[in-house]
């Protein structure tokens, strides 16, 4: 069982930031960040494997977005730098069984966190 609860969603413009939070609930080893814009597929963004900080990212979002993690508040984070139109999406937390961005090992989910970003 796992618990994730997802907060800091909004709207800003491009070439601004979001900071991302999830509070989990969650004894495995991979937690990770996954978005949905309208009309598309689901896509991994960033995963970490909790035990040693070890991170994965999407090539879309490489030097802009960074996953990190609060072991004793037990909250993951996104920090999402220089965001682009094109990053408009809902955001979910996921526990994943392995360090892939692949949704097909997603275990659980959160209910997600609307990132919008005008042109």
């Amino acid at each position: 069982q796992a618990q994730l609860v997802e907060s800091g969603g909004g709207s800003v413009q491009a070439g601004g930031s979001l900071n991302l939070s999830c509070a989990y609930r969650y004894g495995g080893d991979f937690l990770g960040w996954f978005r949905q814009a309208p009309g598309e597929e689901r896509e991994g963004v960033a995963v970490m494997y909790i035990g040693s900080g070890s991170t994965i990212y999407a090539d879309s979002v490489k030097g802009r977005f960074t996953i990190s993690q609060d072991n004793a508040k037990k909250t993951l984070y996104l920090q999402m730098n220089s965001l682009k139109p094109e990053d408009t999406a809902m955001y979910y937390c996921a526990a994943v069984s392995m360090q892939t961005l692949s949704v097909r090992f997603v275990n659980y989910w959160g209910q997600g966190t609307q990132v919008t970003v005008s042109s």
